[in-house]
């Protein structure tokens, strides 16, 4: 039978007295958490142990008695020996520490069920009429009180077990046990008291006044908050918003999207209900210092686009470079409308095609400078979107580059109806030949007979369909690319956004300052290991791993682009059928 100890580090050299700690329940082992110093009062120690129960939660009790030799204290080993008849146990460990060693010594002193004290280091047990000897060795698990205390053990990948079916093992038994002894660790050897103990804070208590600021000053903060997102709630749930214009708008407007989303974070920052759990409080944290970061950039960018008057020279540029975009269109048309890449075109439908997007092209114009004059402010206060954050300059942006080239969606709608009509034209008629059609009702392709006229009439249309779709086909290839760069360059805006509302930025950084506060496992290395003392381990922090921390606090976001695979968007493009910028919002893990 082997007993472990775990030993916290920063007990190693402390002054002769009584190990304070919590036996495993389901293992062989224990867990010591503090050692409270010689001259001490046994009903104090009781008392004490039995306020921070309550305090804490945790079973806590005597384990034993810690013994350094020191001048002056000869008779303490045998004095602490001896006080295991006041705290009844039934295992006493009785652990020494010699001069000129690094490892410890311990015995365990076993109770019977009469309070009768049996000390030895090995029991005998009867199995088949056979003496056989098992001797209990001892253990010493040295772990780092401070890391282990703040240290957050995760499933490596199955999950968090569930506590009915699959009970805490003896680690995670462990690290909830120090977490959960907080408020043992308050009593401090330089605190005036009867009491003098031993642990990670003995060298002074890690507070910040800044700390302790910030969170004063969090309540009115949030009230404040609370305040402006009712009044926020209010005029959203105003009944002039719910009418299909608008909601249909504000449901497509990427602007809108981010500010509820925003507003979703603030509401969920303000509450006064507690995180419930590691996993929400990380990604409270998260939302925090996302906001932050999202407002300083935001800035950032405000600073620079009214430092210089860079607002002027971006409206000053934008009708020069939209004029230059209707150009080089109208000679792309103008392409399309001869012979491009020497291909014989249906000159009918090709005329037909080339003026009425250069039409829609003359209007586009038209619009642009008749907005012309109303640029600047419109850029001027747009600007001022970014103090929100840079997310909401980013969504504008993506709102106004939609805005800017809805002609070319225009185009990409009226190519992908035309040639998505032509090609499930032709793919129904070629139905007909095979004597075949589509059954609406059972969703499958059954067999028909036609008749001579049906035939005649399918054929000619059939012919006609076939011989005028490379110039449908060509238009539709070459405002689906058009509209492929536009929705291209959307969707870098987008993931932007989403990077910076979704990234786990305290966790991250977390990870990287302090590897040991997200724990993945735990790995030993033999301390010591002295003839005539027992075993000593080190037990070391496995850091979660970058990706895992990403994947687990990650703040759940709104994905703006469906999540179809290449093959499906691929088909959808073939067959013409139109691939939306948006989608509407759903909220992902």
């Amino acid at each position: 039978m082997v007993l472990k100890v775990f030993f916290p580090q920063c007990c190693n050299r402390a002054d002769s007295g009584l190990l304070v700690g919590r036996w495993i329940s389901g293992h062989d082992s224990a867990v010591v958490l503090a050692v409270i110093h010689y001259p001490f009062i046994p009903g104090q120690v009781k008392q004490y142990i039995q306020k921070m129960q309550a305090q804490s939660g945790v079973e806590l009790s005597v384990l034993g008695s810690w013994s350094l030799p020191k001048d002056g204290q000869e008779g303490m080993e045998s004095f602490l020996r001896d006080l295991s008849t006041i705290f009844p146990q039934e295992r006493w460990l009785q652990i020494n520490r010699e001069l000129g060693k690094t490892g410890f010594t311990c015995q365990v002193v076993h109770h019977d069920q009469n309070g009768k004290v049996l000390q030895r280091e090995a029991k005998k047990k009867v199995e088949g009429g056979d003496d056989e000897e098992e001797e209990e060795k001892v253990i010493f698990v040295h772990y780092e009180q401070k890391k282990v205390m703040f240290s957050q053990l995760h499933p490596v990948e199955n999950g968090v077990p569930d506590p009915t079916t699959d009970p805490p093992s003896e680690l995670r038994q462990m690290f909830r046990t120090v977490a959960s002894s907080a408020p043992l660790f308050f009593l401090d050897r330089y605190d005036d008291g009867p009491l003098k103990s031993t642990h990670w804070q003995t060298e002074g208590r890690e507070a910040s006044i800044i700390v302790e600021l910030l969170k004063q000053a969090s309540v009115p903060l949030c009230l404040l908050i609370g305040w402006l997102l009712c009044v926020w709630s209010w005029i959203c749930n105003l009944r002039v918003f719910s009418l299909f214009p608008l909601r249909f708008l504000s449901s497509k407007l990427s602007t809108c999207v981010q500010l509820s989303y925003r507003s979703e974070h603030l509401r969920t920052l303000s509450s006064r209900t507690h995180a419930a759990g590691h996993v929400h409080f990380m990604r409270k944290a998260n939302m925090v210092v996302s906001f932050l970061v999202d407002v300083s950039l935001g800035m950032l960018l405000v600073w620079w686009l009214y430092r210089d008057d860079h607002i002027s020279m971006l409206a000053n540029a934008l009708l020069p470079a939209a004029e230059h975009v209707a150009k080089e269109l109208e000679e792309l048309l103008q392409w399309l409308m001869g012979a491009p890449a020497g291909l014989k075109m249906n000159r009918a439908l090709d005329q037909v095609l080339g003026r009425f997007f250069l039409y829609h092209i003359h209007l586009w114009i038209s619009y642009v400078h008749l907005m012309s004059p109303f640029i600047e402010g419109i850029l001027w206060y747009g600007g001022l979107s970014a103090c929100f954050g840079l997310t909401f300059a980013l969504s504008l942006l993506s709102d106004m580059v939609a805005l800017l080239t809805f002609h070319i969606y225009c185009f990409y709608v009226y190519g992908a109806r035309l040639y998505c009509l032509k090609i499930y034209g032709l793919s129904s008629l070629w139905r007909l030949f095979r004597g075949k059609k589509w059954n609406v009702l059972r969703q499958r392709v059954d067999s028909c007979s036609y008749d001579l006229d049906q035939l005649f009439i399918g054929t000619l249309l059939f012919t006609v369909l076939l011989f005028l779709l490379p110039t449908t086909a060509l238009y539709y290839l070459v405002f689906t690319l058009l509209r492929l760069v536009v929705v291209l360059f959307q969707g870098v805006l987008h993931l932007s956004v989403d990077f910076i509302n979704s990234f786990p930025l305290f966790a991250v950084g977390l990870r990287l300052t302090r590897h040991h506060r997200l724990a993945e496992g735990v790995k030993f290395r033999v301390l010591c290991e002295e003839p005539g003392t027992a075993l000593h381990l080190l037990m070391e922090i496995n850091p979660l791993k970058c990706s895992t921390v990403v994947q687990t606090y990650r703040t759940p976001t709104y994905s703006c682009y469906p999540r179809d695979s290449w093959a499906a968007l691929v088909k959808k493009l073939f067959v013409g059928e139109l691939v939306y910028p948006w989608r509407h919002k759903t909220k992902t893990d």
